[in-house]
């Protein structure tokens, strides 16, 4: 993982940690302690479909850049069929709060994409390689590089 990834993974993470914080207080003060446990669960659940989400399109950037805007496209579908088949199949679950669970996931994707988006708009990513810029400058006439 490269450092800008690394940084951006950070810059998502952390504020959805605090959203998955606050959540779990207000459910813990509103539904109890199977509340709190629902907006953990919620969050983690969140945070991990979107952590993998960001690696994967990390992944498809590097090996294939002219697939990054499809398959960010593809990604964020799959992840929100990913988040419904989570929320389905706790759908009637009594091990945490439902509702809460569901409202923290929400929550911690909004947070989550919130982030991601600021990340990216603040990264200062060179969108060419130097190197191979001043290589080609340098190269002479004729020659096959």
């Amino acid at each position: 993982m490269q450092s800008n990834d690394a940084r951006t993974l950070f810059q998502c993470a952390v504020p959805t940690a605090v959203a998955g914080i606050v959540a779990a207080a207000v459910s813990g003060v509103l539904a109890g302690g199977k509340g709190a446990v629902g907006a953990v669960v919620g969050t983690l659940v969140a945070g991990g479909v979107m952590a993998m989400g960001l690696f994967v399109l990390q992944r498809t950037a590097k090996s294939f850049p002219h697939l990054f805007q499809a398959m960010g496209l593809v990604l964020y579908v799959t992840q929100f069929l990913i988040s419904a088949v989570v929320l389905a199949a706790f759908r009637d679950t009594s091990l945490f709060n439902t509702r809460a669970f569901a409202f923290a996931l929400l929550g911690a994707v909004l947070v989550w994409t919130a982030a991601q988006t600021r990340a990216y708009l603040k990264a200062k990513i060179l969108y060419v390689d130097p190197e191979s810029v001043e290589a080609k400058k340098s190269a002479p006439a004729g020659s096959p590089t």
